[in-house]
């Protein structure tokens, strides 16, 4: 006979641990119920439990103060908050802290049901996952990385994903869906900045049929797509502020209304965001909502850049000819000492995927299976080394060090557009006219 799933609710209400505990009963799960912390340790010092659902407020200590504890004596067993409705502050504290989840007093029966759900799928595990080598590097900070996505992966808190443009950013947002309850389910990922403005609502949200010229069927949206998994916003900053508004309420909600919709529609959706641009900042000049920040940034986790990682550079480089090799069957090529001097000093603007296209690059353009320092096309690393620093010795011919300055320029800005030449134009503050003539004179197009 299989062993039924246990929980511990601990809550000094009788009337909600009785309904909780009847509404888990017709779940097949065994309970326990404790009115205090005391004698929820208790509990959790006799027996093993698959999830802690506990109220915020005890009398003698905090859910906090469990939530804490559960995190250091027993790490495997999800925890999930139940706090007052609106209480938005202490739910995000409470995430902060290590928790699974939240629910708002009343308790809806069929969200606690799809949040129980959720959480037990941790303590059953998921399908085995063949090592994933996407996030290559054995360096301390990518060390730290990865143990960072394995904690982050067992929370439904909100992340905000910061870093460089070419870091990884969607990548690490991959693997925590992956390795979280969600994996089973879709992972959507959407670029904010690349949907017209006047789509947006019908894009995240969905619309009805005849809801606006052009509308011929209902159609849903991204939440909708995502449901029951994981919808991560790259470029999250670029999302006008009418936009911002919308997304807030998605969010604290849980539901979302579709365009010429009259009712709202719960959604289970994990958020997960991201941008390379310093979502702080943007707050303070008043292009980014500070309360949608504050609600997105439950817990922000940083992607290093490619330059604060050198020792990784060589496995990486190494992984990514593997890979052309494959996909163009032929025989996999070597970088030779020289180019592999080059990257070792080179400053990399647009990180991992300005490597992975230079070797692209290279690899189309060299002989003999071999990688030479003359087929990277960076003729000069001391243009780009820390500092920017240069000495007259370092410069055989001005106009090809200047020149070797305007490609790393040019480059840098593409990378941090997406290779968007007309918004890579205004970084630069020149005419498009004038960014189409320098990339044909660098072989840059």
């Amino acid at each position: 006979m299989t062993q039924r799933q246990k929980i511990l609710i601990v809550d000094d209400e009788p009337d909600i641990r009785e309904l909780l505990e009847i509404t888990l009963g017709r779940m097949k799960l065994e309970t326990r119920g404790a009115r205090n912390v005391k004698e929820a340790k208790d509990w959790l010092a006799t027996e093993a439990f698959d999830l802690c659902l506990t109220d915020m407020r005890l009398p003698d200590g905090s859910g906090l103060d469990l939530v804490q504890y559960i995190q250091h004596r027993h790490p495997n067993v999800p925890v999930a908050m139940i706090t007052a409705y609106g209480n938005v502050d202490t739910a995000i504290n409470a995430l902060k802290a290590g928790a699974f989840d939240f629910l708002t007093k009343p308790v809806d029966l069929p969200r606690l049901r799809e949040l129980v759900g959720t959480a037990l799928r941790l303590s059953l595990g998921g399908p085995e996952r063949a090592a994933d080598d996407r996030l290559i590097g054995g360096s301390p900070p990518m060390q730290a990385l990865r143990k960072q996505i394995d904690r982050l992966a067992r929370s439904q808190a909100p992340v905000y994903i910061s870093g460089e443009s070419g870091t990884g950013k969607e990548l690490v947002a991959r693997q925590i869906h992956e390795q979280g309850p969600r994996s089973e389910r879709a992972f959507v990922p959407v670029n904010c900045g690349a949907i017209p403005t006047e789509l947006m609502e019908s894009e995240f949200f969905g619309h009805r049929k005849g809801s606006f010229s052009g509308a011929m069927e209902d159609k849903p949206g991204l939440f909708q797509a995502a449901e029951g998994g994981t919808l991560f916003l790259d470029e999250v900053a670029d999302l006008p502020l009418a936009m911002q508004v919308k997304l807030l309420r998605a969010i604290q909600e849980k539901a979302i209304r579709s365009v010429g919709g009259q009712t709202e529609r719960v959604v289970d959706v994990r958020v997960l965001c991201a941008t390379h641009k310093d979502l702080a900042q943007e707050v303070q000049a008043g292009r980014f909502r500070q309360d949608l920040y504050y609600r997105l940034n439950v817990i922000e986790l940083r992607v290093p850049p490619l330059r604060d990682r050198r020792e990784d550079i060589d496995a990486i480089a190494q992984a990514v000819l593997k890979r052309l090799a494959a996909s163009s069957g032929l025989p996999p090529a070597q970088l030779a000492p020289g180019a592999q001097a080059i990257l070792r000093q080179y400053r990399f603007p647009g990180n991992v995927r300005e490597l992975e296209n230079m070797l692209e690059r290279a690899y189309t353009l060299c002989e003999n299976d071999t990688i030479e320092a003359t087929d990277l096309r960076v003729e000069d690393t001391g243009t780009l080394r820390e500092g920017g620093e240069h000495s007259l010795a370092e410069v055989d011919n001005l106009e090809d060090y200047l020149e070797n300055i305007e490609r790393t320029l040019i480059l840098q800005a593409l990378e941090e557009t997406r290779w968007n030449r007309t918004a890579a134009a205004q970084r630069l503050n020149m005419s498009f006219r004038s960014m189409r003539y320098r990339l044909k004179k660098l072989g840059l197009e």
